[in-house]
């Protein structure tokens, strides 16, 4: 009733409020998605280093395991970059992250989906409480 109210005394204003809003959220969004991908590069940099190390012989066991993570992330992101080609991809995303996540499978790459971490501990936090 409220913003009803608002709306009718000034109509313009309101869209106006609605559409800067929206903006905003639309550029952080944006803003994540850009360090996520910068994450994801530099950590594929190191993935072939650690590759080409180990080729030469010179890589450690713990080095082999995080570059074998970070190939396995890589898949990850092929996967899903198959799926944003899809007519429908706004749609068919979302729905196989959730199926994903019901089935006990994680298909998000770690740089995308360790951003939503902090946000997940504290809704277990808040449910604790």
């Amino acid at each position: 009733m409220k913003v009803w109210v608002h709306f009718v005394r000034a109509p313009i204003r309101v869209v106006l409020i609605s559409r800067k809003k929206s903006t905003v959220r639309l550029k952080r969004q944006m803003v994540r998605v850009k360090i996520a991908l910068a994450q994801e590069k530099t950590e594929t940099k190191e993935m072939l280093v650690i590759y080409r190390k180990y080729t030469q012989g010179n890589a450690s066991e713990a080095e082999i395991k995080m570059a074998n993570r970070q190939f396995l992330d890589v898949l990850k992101g092929l996967g899903l970059g198959v799926f944003a080609v899809l007519p429908f991809a706004p749609i068919t995303i979302p729905v196989m992250i959730k199926v994903g996540r019901w089935v006990g499978v994680d298909i998000i790459p770690s740089s995308f989906s360790s951003a939503k971490l902090p946000r997940q501990q504290q809704e277990k936090t808040r449910e604790k409480s």
